[in-house]
């Protein structure tokens, strides 16, 4: 019995944030959730089951900012497409820039056209 309220005292001392963390975690570990009364019940199979990480992204160029030439010339590095095209692709915003790349390529794209202004979504 002095373990559980050893147990009861080191969660009375959490912080509300710290409380509502714990509860999620015990949710993820065990397949529970919780009811907006704040009941618990089991999960369903399907929501147990471990989700797919995503291993393909879709680059996707929202808005060019004010640096539009920047962008062209980045599009062109990432793409290898033409000058034209290139042009064409960015004032076509929102377009795909790069289709079915790795998350890490993805990452790289993103953070570049983001540097020189770009407004980019990885889906």
């Amino acid at each position: 019995m002095a373990n559980l309220e050893k147990i009861v005292d080191e969660l009375s001392a959490l912080t509300v944030l710290e409380a509502a963390e714990l509860a999620k975690l015990l949710e993820e570990k065990w397949g529970v959730f919780r009811r907006r009364r704040g009941g618990a019940t089991a999960a369903p199979a399907a929501a147990a089951a471990p989700v797919e990480e995503q291993t393909e992204f879709n680059v996707i160029l929202t808005a060019i900012g004010d640096k539009k030439i920047e962008v062209i010339k980045e599009v062109r590095v990432v793409t290898g497409l033409g000058l034209k095209e290139a042009k064409d692709l960015v004032e076509g915003a929102p377009r795909a820039v790069k289709e079915g790349v790795g998350k890490e390529e993805a990452e790289k794209i993103k953070a570049a056209l983001e540097k020189v202004g770009a407004k980019v979504d990885l889906k």
